[in-house]
């Protein structure tokens, strides 16, 4: 039977709107304890899974199969198995892991414990902890450089980016940067990495050889209270032209120019918004909005909101897999 005139338009408006591939979408809903999965084709929610207490930071193994999730309330990082849906392993951790980075290599984990004040590398292949890093006061954010070679921690009380070096497991040097500071990211050509500051209100810009500061970026939220702005989740463009930066309780993304460190607009996604991912074609940015219990949906060319998803409770972190 021929499809009517109608859901064929419905249809290909779907598909303008919505040009992904197969990409999946995972949430993790810090106060359901699940991670919500959905199809990045039709925008639906296709499951829920339950998972631990708390969970926050998550990442992808290297073969996309598996996602590893920082449990909190558990101490331990869960591993969830992408083709059954199923916890599949416990990896161990100190009290209380917030976010976590994989190696370029695959094989190890560095996750950062907030009450340990910690950072512990765990071999996921043997399951077991190689070392423990001291760090700052309430260790956080976790960023990887491209080559692998450094990782950036951030201690929220200590307001510090520790940059560690991942062969000799060592910090090798301290940066200061404002206060609270929450999320680290590595521009593609490694030459600078990015700091968010949710109590400070700013992104800290530090050169990764001189580990000079060359930002702060501030933002000024269009009818919002200075106070609200508190920039936490970052992602920069396919091409690393742009930034798209979290704000918090401001309830917007700030699209930010990553050459002249301007911020260009401001957009209006749900409330409490905590962390961005970036789709696998480049055009899309999600956000997980922790008190409206939504994921938006931006779209980078036309610098608009296309959409809300209702997921969990509390939704936190989100990645995408291809």
């Amino acid at each position: 039977m021929p499809i009517p005139m109608t859901l064929r338009a419905m249809t290909l408006l779907v598909l303008l709107a919505f040009p992904a591939g197969a990409e999946t979408i995972l949430i993790s809903n810090e106060k359901d304890n699940t991670i919500t999965v959905i199809d990045g084709l039709t925008m639906k929610v296709t499951r829920t899974v339950r998972v631990g207490q708390r969970p926050r930071g998550i990442a992808l193994s290297k073969d996309q199969r598996q996602l590893f999730i920082c449990a909190g309330d558990d101490d331990r990082v869960e591993v969830l198995d992408l083709e059954t849906w199923r916890v599949v392993r416990h990896l161990p951790s100190g009290s209380d892991p917030e976010l976590l980075a994989l190696h370029p290599d695959g094989r190890r984990l560095f996750v950062a414990n907030e009450d340990d004040n910690l950072v512990t590398v765990v071999d996921v292949e043997r399951g077991a902890v190689l070392t423990e890093i001291a760090v700052g006061v309430e260790p956080e954010g976790m960023g990887m450089s491209p080559d692998g070679r450094f990782l950036v921690n951030t201690s929220e009380t200590t307001n510090m980016a520790h940059v560690i070096d991942t062969a000799t497991q060592q910090i090798i040097a301290n940066v200061p940067v404002g206060a609270r500071p929450r999320v680290a990211i590595w521009q593609a050509d490694g030459a600078r990495f990015w700091v968010s500051s949710e109590i400070g209100g700013v992104v800290t810009v530090v050169d990764a050889v001189t580990r000079a500061v060359i930002g702060p970026i501030r933002f000024a939220g269009q009818g919002v209270g200075r106070e609200a702005v508190q920039p936490v989740g970052m992602v920069f463009t396919a091409d690393g032209s742009k930034a798209f930066v979290a704000l918090g309780p401001a309830n917007r993304v700030a699209v930010v120019d990553a050459v002249t460190l301007k911020v260009e607009r401001y957009l209006l996604v749900g409330q409490r918004v905590w962390n961005v991912a970036l789709s696998p074609d480049g055009k899309r940015v999600y956000s997980t909005n922790g008190v409206s219990n939504d994921l938006s949906v931006i779209d980078i060319e036309a610098n608009r909101v296309l959409r809300s998803i209702p997921v969990g409770r509390s939704p936190w972190g989100v990645v995408v897999r291809p």
